[in-house]
């Protein structure tokens, strides 16, 4: 809008992350309408065009502001710039762009937007390092993550118009919610001192929660049967592609986002819903395509034609689909079927009929003995362990002699980085309490709900108990995600309206599956009174989330290589 006025071509320059951040809301054709006739690589050589303007969409960092200074610095490449960044640009880089650019700079502007907002109500800030930077005992960067995580969650309470309350879960063993917690709390009061209005802003009808990851280590580990968690599970998708032959053997693809309007409908049913579902589209859109046998006109192959192209995009998304979740339950009937009833039992503590599981040792030896893959023996050996909250060092030996990973041992060991007892006695229990859902209706190889479904339901209903959820600052008193009202509060406002203010933005340290994404929407659902946002550092998939693990020891293990020889 900035420099729309004039009705010229305009080149736009963008860095990896917003090269990102703008594929996730705009297609190209977009930028086109906008007069956008070119997007460049600020990193990579390009051709001056002197008679242009550019505009330049970057984060705030000394390698971008180095390469916008050199574009201007001896020969300027483009007629005039317009700068955004991401986020608040430190002083001395601004100061550096106006030493050697000012005269071409016509706008500069902070548009604090430094996340992804990756589906409706989900966010990640793009940064899987993050994860060994906060967990890995030799990690030497470890506060500037946590606060590059603040400054990125601060731009997303900014989009979002909100000055939230702030709560952490606090752990006997670990500080990492709390240090995070006194960080955007600071910095999201310095944003809304620095506000351009001049007017100081005060706290808005939102609370935001941060967690770590070790919370709730079983969500991520399990085997989830609801389409989106179990396709990213089991299935090689790379970022958000499905790569697949069609019938006649042509490789094709499709992109799982939020215009695909079939994933956004079926991504958190049941694998055996999404089966039945699709094959009934197909065929319902295969019957619309025969027209009745009515006279020809030219009139009517006329809107035949119009009809056909709305008509293949339909029948490619539903083939994709159908060939997406025939793999799923190819994968599922093989293996994971077997190994869901293990999983399940040890994660709830009990089977199908409510009976608590007394042994669990019995419920996981036919996986052992089982030719399953050895990460799937792993994350169930796991289980077995989260399950008791820990074992002894004689019986995790025979484990992981029985999973043959004495070499790789540190898949189970390093969970103690997160927090996560392995090893017991531990000086810590991390048994709590949990919602009872024994009259939910759910089906026998998907009984757990994953811990972040209670916190969001505590939280909405106001019982987040103020020990183990300490407040780094107060929310207003009238927060309440259910609509409850104080008796000091006798508004005649209907209860919609007082409800359709309140936002609930939960933060994970360390990463969120796919589960807990789900679970922001049915909570959503269940109570409109309350939007649910969830985000992280990063989005996991159990084998992404054991990878990580295993190499928070990596540099130790070297070191000791290195002084051996």
């Amino acid at each position: 809008a900035d420099c729309s006025k004039s009705e010229v071509w305009k080149i736009m320059i963008l860095d990896p992350f917003t090269t990102k951040l703008l594929s996730s809301c705009c297609k190209m054709s977009d930028l086109m309408a906008e007069k956008i006739t070119i997007v460049e690589d600020l990193f990579k050589s390009r051709e001056p065009v002197p008679e242009m303007k550019a505009i330049y969409f970057m984060s705030p960092t000394a390698k971008c502001v180095e390469s916008f200074i050199a574009d201007f610095k001896t020969n300027p490449k483009y007629k005039a710039a317009y700068v955004y960044f991401t986020d608040y640009c430190p002083d001395d880089l601004f100061n550096n762009m106006k030493l050697y650019c000012s005269k071409y700079i016509r706008v500069c502007k902070e548009i604090n937007m430094n996340f992804m907002p990756l589906e409706a109500q989900v966010f990640s800030c793009d940064n899987p390092g993050a994860f060994k930077s906060i967990y890995s005992p030799k990690s030497q960067d470890k506060q500037k993550t946590l606060e590059e995580l603040a400054d990125q969650l601060v731009t997303l309470c900014a989009t979002l118009d909100e000055y939230p309350g702030v709560r952490y879960k606090k752990e006997s063993n670990m500080e990492n919610t709390k240090i995070f917690a006194e960080l955007v709390d600071k910095k999201l009061a310095r944003h809304y001192e620095l506000d351009d209005s001049g007017t100081k802003k005060g706290k808005t009808q939102a609370q935001l929660l941060i967690l770590e990851r070790g919370f709730d280590p079983v969500s991520p580990l399990l085997h989830e049967l609801t389409y989106q968690a179990m396709a990213y599970d089991l299935i090689d998708i790379q970022n958000d592609t499905y790569k697949y032959k069609s019938k006649d053997g042509l490789e094709k693809q499709a992109i799982l986002n939020e215009d695909d309007m079939l994933w956004v409908k079926l991504r958190h049913k049941h694998i055996a819903e999404v089966s039945e579902q699709i094959p009934k589209m197909v065929k319902e859109i295969s019957a619309s395509k025969k027209q009745p046998d009515e006279k020809i006109t030219i009139r009517n192959l006329a809107q035949m034609m119009k009809k056909m192209p709305s008509i293949r995009k339909q029948l490619t998304e539903k083939t994709a689909h159908l060939q997406l979740a025939e793999d799923c339950m190819q994968c599922f009937s093989n293996n994971v079927e077997k190994l869901c009833k293990a999983e399940q039992d040890l994660a709830v503590g009990s089977d199908v009929d409510g009976l608590k599981v007394k042994d669990p040792m019995r419920t996981l030896l036919p996986v052992l003995l089982h030719p399953y893959s050895t990460q799937d023996k792993i994350r169930a050996v796991l289980l077995y362990i989260f399950s008791l909250g820990g074992t002894t060092d004689e019986n995790l030996s025979k484990l992981i002699q029985h999973v043959k990973i004495e070499d790789e041992r540190e898949f189970i060991l390093n969970w103690k980085e997160l927090g996560v007892p392995i090893i017991t006695p531990s000086f810590f229990s991390r048994k709590s309490s949990r919602r009872d859902r024994s009259q939910d209706e759910t089906y026998n190889l998907s009984r757990w709900t994953p811990v972040i479904k209670d916190v969001m339901e505590d939280a909405v209903e106001n019982k987040l108990d103020a020990k183990d959820w300490p407040h780094q600052s107060e929310c207003p008193a009238a927060w309440n995600g259910s609509g409850a009202v104080s008796a000091r509060q006798k508004s005649k406002t209907t209860q919609d309206e007082r409800r359709s203010g309140s936002r609930l933005i939960i933060f994970v340290l360390g990463g969120i599956c796919f589960s807990e994404m789900r679970s922001a929407y049915e909570v959503n659902q269940a109570v409109k009174s309350c939007e649910v946002i969830i985000g992280s550092s990063h989005i996991l998939t159990p084998t992404s989330l054991l990878n990580d693990i295993k190499a928070l020891s990596k540099d130790r293990i070297t070191l000791a290589k290195s002084y051996c020889i």
